[in-house]
């Protein structure tokens, strides 16, 4: 059981991670459940009511920083609500489409599209997609900060 049990943590802590990169996959939920599992499969003793509430805030941040993140690329290359929900709409489904790809041209066409919706000119559209990329890129690094963090800290608290 012992070794089905970090199985299961491993792989949770692995498809977290590609969370980060891929966005179909449930990053912080993963490793989140990850510590769910060790509790169950070892004991919830060890962890400790200082553990939850550091990773339970850090899973908050995760949720909050993602969009935010990502938001604010768009926003700070002057792009409007409407090339934010584009940006959102290519990312989810911009890898479906364009399998190689579409994880970088989703977000781009969507922000680019979703801001000619909103009445501006191409020159302005492309540069707010470019934002897009922009919040996309620094998402993913705080996301594998983040994340990094919630994996260290459950590697530490057990060792210590």
């Amino acid at each position: 059981m012992d070794i089905l049990g970090w199985s299961l943590v491993i792989l949770l802590f692995v498809v977290g991670m590609a969370g980060t990169i891929y966005p179909i996959l449930p990053g912080s939920v993963a490793i989140y459940a990850a510590f769910f599992v060790y509790g169950f499969f070892f004991s919830f003793d060890e962890l400790g009511i200082i553990f939850w509430i550091l990773q339970t805030l850090i899973f908050i941040v995760l949720f909050i920083a993602d969009y935010a993140v990502s938001a604010w690329g768009v926003k700070r290359f002057g792009g409007s609500r409407a090339s934010v929900i584009g940006s959102t709409i290519g990312l989810i489904f911009g890898p479906f489409v364009i399998p190689a790809f579409g994880l970088i041209i989703g977000p781009f066409a969507g922000a680019v599209i979703g801001e000619m919706m909103a009445g501006s000119n191409f020159e302005k559209s492309v540069k707010v997609g470019w934002g897009s990329l922009v919040g996309l890129f620094t998402s993913v690094v705080v996301k594998i900060i983040l994340q990094s963090v919630m994996i260290a800290l459950f590697v530490l608290w057990l060792v210590f």
